[in-house]
């Protein structure tokens, strides 16, 4: 089963996770993490590594982010590229994290991510997708080699 990170601004996060409870009863491997005002960056990304190994059981941690670059975003984005099967999404609410959640036992999280993305929903997107659309920096010619 995926894990899940849910990490939002203010109380965004765990009122998420409250609504998911009432309705599904409690989430095995799912946190989450809010990102109070005044909260420094280097502090959320602690709380953030510690959600994310208490709810990793080695299938993969989804972190699902309300705003796409915000610190948040950049914290789980960090994180995701120094352990295997982590992916980000951004722009999530609770319908969509609602229809998402019988997914988490039966795909893989690059399958999970790509589900979500492709409902094609306003503001919903990925980590990997906005990669895609800003490929890294490539030399096409060596300045050293002779």
């Amino acid at each position: 089963m995926l894990g899940w990170v849910i990490t939002c601004h203010d109380e965004q996060a765990q009122n998420m996770l409250d609504k998911l409870e009432a309705r599904f009863g409690p989430l095995a491997q799912c946190r989450a993490v809010n990102y109070w005002r005044g909260l420094s960056t280097n502090m959320l990304s602690r709380m953030m590594c510690d959600a994310l190994h208490e709810t990793d059981t080695g299938d993969g941690v989804i972190f699902l982010t309300d705003k796409s670059g915000a610190a948040p975003y950049r914290s789980a984005a960090l994180l995701s590229h120094k352990h295997e099967n982590c992916e980000v999404i951004s722009g999530i609410n609770v319908a969509l994290l609602e229809a998402a959640y019988p997914l988490r036992d039966s795909l893989t999280s690059a399958e999970f991510r790509n589900a979500i993305v492709d409902r094609q929903i306003p503001g919903v997107s990925s980590l990997w997708h906005q990669q895609q659309k800003n490929p890294p920096f490539v030399l096409l010619h060596d300045l050293y080699k002779n």
